[in-house]
């Protein structure tokens, strides 16, 4: 396990024109250089293999954390793979875009849920989101990236889709060993993603750090996935 340092602030200062000092005059605004804290020397705990889910409201750091940690990683070593910046040629069938022989190419697209022969000669144009996002898998893990990251993530899918996909990610990733690390505004997706580290991010607030275990008792209301219903949800989506 490795212990990642996170410690972000920012000093902020007030470019002084005549009409920005009449302002602050007026309404009783400081000019003094400033200092925001956004992680104040934040160690997080993260294990190859492990899921981190980032949650909070926009423009509390996010983001910044994801990159943070992900820069870390890097630094460290590990190769890192974006799953929204995976390259894919909308023209060209699947099992012409990825991996070194048609028999290495089915078994990465099987590891991520293409298993279907008739997807093989699909191009993606052609597949619903969620078999797009199954490719990305697949090329992130042909990449060999130790971490796949993703901002945002999820954002625009509609719930049942984000929340089948989600699964489909954490198990995949689990199955190859690839630490995820996710940022999003949505918290329906805690069951599906069943992350090793749950992080919430508000405006000046503590951060609010749980496992997976430890977030059941809170979720308890929610309803969890089985492995069959996310394949009969996914089957009814191709």
């Amino acid at each position: 396990m490795t212990t990642y340092l996170i410690d972000k602030r920012f000093h902020t200062r007030v470019a002084r024109s005549q009409r920005v000092v009449e302002v602050a005059e007026a309404f009783g605004l400081g000019l003094d250089d400033k200092e925001f804290v956004i992680f104040d020397r934040l160690n997080l705990d993260v294990e190859q293999g492990d899921v981190v889910y980032i949650t909070g409201q926009s423009g509390a750091g996010k983001s910044l954390l994801l990159r943070e940690l992900s820069d870390q990683m890097g630094a460290a070593g590990k190769k890192v793979a974006n799953l929204d910046h995976v390259h894919l040629e909308p023209d060209v069938p699947l099992i012409d875009q990825i991996g070194t022989s048609t028999n290495d190419a089915i078994r990465l697209l099987s590891i991520a849920g293409l298993n279907d022969a008739y997807l093989f000669i699909r191009k993606p144009g052609e597949l619903s989101d969620g078999q797009r996002y199954r490719f990305r898998l697949a090329k992130a893990i042909e990449s060999q990236a130790d971490v796949w990251v993703a901002d945002e993530f999820m954002a625009v899918l509609d719930r049942t889709a984000a929340k089948v996909i989600a699964y489909a990610v954490q198990k995949t990733a689990r199955k190859v060993g690839a630490t995820v690390i996710v940022a999003t505004t949505h918290l329906d997706l805690v069951e599906d993603l069943q992350p090793s580290l749950y992080i919430e991010k508000r405006y000046r607030e503590k951060l609010r750090i749980e496992t997976f275990k430890e977030l059941n008792g809170a979720a308890a209301g929610a309803r969890v996935m089985t492995r069959d219903e996310a394949f009969e949800l996914l089957k009814r989506m191709a």
